[in-house]
């Protein structure tokens, strides 16, 4: 099978040029990998697991572009994989708007570059899918990047405007009471609080540029355990089969890692649910795979696709899309997306008429240092 995000169980259906290009992922990523960490600054101390982030699974999206036949026209359609990956930039790293196109531009180098190097002839097609591919992926993750450290700059500074309120209270009461004042002990006692109100103000413009040139979002308390995914997708399976018995599928691999059971167990099972209230009443799919230090845990379903407008806004909290005629999205989503940037990885979605909706969690294997 591919790791594409449509979670394709095998090559079928794609063309010579494209599975000669999904054989050589390995290669290609470590390539890229040595290559950024040589000219990337931020990269250069970031775990291989984190710096890898979804390239993975974009890469075998590209490979499926690549043929002309496949329901892809480019590695972005149908999915916001790459707008998680810019997601996790913001969240993981000091990567910086350039850096973040820098390094797309170095996986399009090592991809045509190791291509080559084996003895794989792109034709003229092939090679533009490649290269818009990249481009449009690129875009992706610059926007959302971007979109990301614009809303912790809001949020940062509501939170720190309503904080500065209380010392800027006292500071002015206390400068009113020491003009109307002729006790010189009371202007002392005043004065003191001013003093006092003031550093507290200067220890929160510290915070405040502290937070501004770095600051992730909160994560959920997790216990981390060392478990086998695909026992816990069994443990999911079973629970709804046993309501409605060959309702769920599971397929992959054995992942074993450091998680926490409780949070990846309601995360699945939310995603289970989801696929039973929108999808067409076919079996689905739990599949269970790993690459370079990543777990990749996804749902999949067939029936009426989730438009690509949506992709990226039906994982905010109590998102209700208008002419649903099911109840709304509620906290069900949001919940596995904080789940998975919780484990050091993201939520994405790929959907579509022709592939089905699949929701992919991509995450770190080893979460003992998230």
């Amino acid at each position: 099978m591919t790791l594409a995000t449509d979670q394709k169980l095998d090559t079928r259906g794609l063309s010579a040029a494209s599975r000669a290009l999904l054989a050589l992922r390995d290669v290609v990523l470590d390539r890229w990998e040595r290559d950024v960490r040589e000219h990337v600054p931020a990269a250069r101390d970031v775990a291989g697991p984190v710096l890898v982030n979804t390239l993975p699974a974009f890469f075998d999206n590209l490979a499926e572009a690549m043929t002309p036949s496949y329901p892809r026209a480019s590695a972005t359609s149908h999915t916001n994989a790459a707008a998680v990956h810019g997601g996790e930039r913001a969240r993981m790293t000091t990567f910086k708007p350039d850096q973040i196109v820098h390094e797309y531009q170095l996986f399009k180098r090592a991809v045509l570059g190791v291509a080559q190097a084996h003895g794989l002839q792109l034709s003229d097609d092939e090679r533009a899918s490649v290269e818009h591919s990249v481009d449009c992926a690129a875009r992706e993750s610059i926007r959302e990047f971007t979109a990301m450290h614009e809303d912790m700059r809001q949020r940062l500074a509501a939170g720190l405007s309503h904080d500065m309120r209380s010392p800027l209270a006292v500071i002015t009461n206390a400068a009113q009471l020491i003009g109307m004042s002729s006790d010189l002990a009371g202007t002392h006692a005043m004065s003191a609080k001013i003093a006092a109100n003031a550093k507290r103000l200067e220890q929160m413009m510290e915070e405040l540029l502290d937070a501004l040139t770095f600051e992730r979002t909160e994560k959920l308390p997790l216990s981390l355990s060392h478990f086998d995914m695909r026992d816990l997708a069994l443990s999911v399976q079973q629970e709804f089969n046993s309501l409605r018995p060959g309702a769920v599928d599971v397929t992959g691999t054995s992942v074993t890692g450091h998680w926490c059971r409780n949070s990846m167990y309601r995360a699945l099972e939310n995603l289970v649910v989801n696929a039973i209230k929108y999808g067409d009443g076919k079996t689905i799919r739990i599949n269970v795979d790993g690459t370079r230090g990543r777990l990749m845990l996804s749902v999949h379903n067939t029936g009426t696709p989730i438009p690509p407008e949506q992709h990226n806004r039906i994982f905010g909290y109590l998102r209700r899309e208008s002419g649903a005629d099911k109840a709304g999205w509620g906290i069900g989503l949001p919940f596995v997306r904080a789940v998975a940037e919780s484990h050091g990885g993201s939520a994405a979605v790929d959907s579509s008429a022709a592939s089905g909706t699949t929701f992919l969690i991509d995450v770190l294997a080893d979460c003992r240092d998230c």
